[in-house]
């Protein structure tokens, strides 16, 4: 058995940051969504991170109707662990959020440890000509909205999902978030092996320095110990940059256009396998391979892709 430390890649492949205007490469459709994680997958992502989109206009959408046209496609073609939000978009409930994942019992969601500002109207300033009216409402509205994870909404999210087998990527933006991830571990309703998502870069939590990331990792090895798995996402031109520190730290890491629209300064990504084979390469330069789904599983300890409800 090889000795060479296997990284996963997880890709995100549309989100709810971005807005259609942004980049034409945006996945919207289900076809679209389909491709792109399909695409991820075959240039060496591990676990395809899923949101969907309204088809007609690009704005972030949960209906569990939405999800299922491109889950079924993205099983058949590929064996990648299928990943799907519970974060959702901050404009939506709790039940609205947690809908596709209750109906299609997933092998892993996403789940943030906090409420938290979640400022994208920057992007305004960057971004001039927008398509479609929800985009500017929606980046401005971020202002004075507060993406609302309570404690009660995440023992809400473990609890319903508990006899689901659905594992969680701990999406854990400041530092406080990890103390919350430790409260519910503490309390029985996480279980080891943790995956740590730490996010860097978002206007309300943590920065992008290479301080920040140590910070986090620091922060990590000393409440979980061994019982976790670290994987970090760097905001828009931090992506790269994170993701290297990352896996020179012994992270993991994740990409994909739901993080950043660009692969490389001032060039759109074409892709979000263009973003995977980057990292895929960059992890291969520096002597470790790149996890297979099936790694991906036995280091999650998830219940396998037979197991989930599409």
């Amino acid at each position: 058995m090889s000795d060479v430390r296997k990284v996963i890649i997880t890709c995100a492949v549309t989100g709810s940051i971005h807005t259609p205007s942004m980049s034409p490469h945006l996945p919207v459709t289900a076809t679209e969504i389909a491709e792109a994680a399909i695409g991820a997958a075959e240039a060496g992502a591990a676990v395809v991170h899923l949101h969907a989109r309204n088809p007609v206009t690009g704005e972030p959408d949960q209906l569990p109707e939405l999800f299922q046209p491109f889950l079924g496609v993205i099983k058949q073609r590929v064996d990648a662990v299928l990943n799907i939000t519970t974060g959702g978009a901050a404009t939506m409930t709790l039940d609205q959020r947690l809908a596709p994942a209750m109906l299609f019992k997933p092998e892993v969601a996403s789940l943030n440890m906090g409420s938290m500002n979640f400022g994208l109207y920057p992007m305004l300033d960057r971004f001039k000509d927008l398509k479609h009216d929800w985009e500017r409402t929606y980046l401005e509205g971020s202002r004075g909205r507060i993406f609302r994870n309570t404690f009660e909404d995440i023992e809400t999210v473990l609890r319903r999902c508990a006899d689901n087998g659905t594992r969680f990527e701990i999406e854990c933006y400041d530092i406080g978030h990890l103390y919350t991830c430790a409260h519910f571990v503490e309390r029985g309703l996480i279980k080891p092996p943790i995956f740590i998502q730490s996010v860097f870069g978002i206007l309300g939590g943590i920065g992008p320095h290479a301080e920040d990331v140590m910070h986090m990792r620091r922060t990590a090895n000393r409440l979980f110990g061994d019982d976790y798995h670290w994987s970090v996402l760097g905001a828009g031109r931090h992506q790269m940059p994170i993701a290297m520190q990352s896996v020179l730290m012994g992270g993991n890491v994740r990409v994909g256009i739901e993080d950043s629209i660009w692969a490389g300064k001032g060039r759109l990504a074409a892709s979000n396998a263009e973003q995977v084979t980057i990292a895929r390469r960059m992890i291969e330069e520096l002597g470790m391979e790149v996890a297979t789904p099936a790694d991906a599983r036995r280091m999650l300890n998830l219940k396998g892709g037979d197991q989930v409800g599409f």
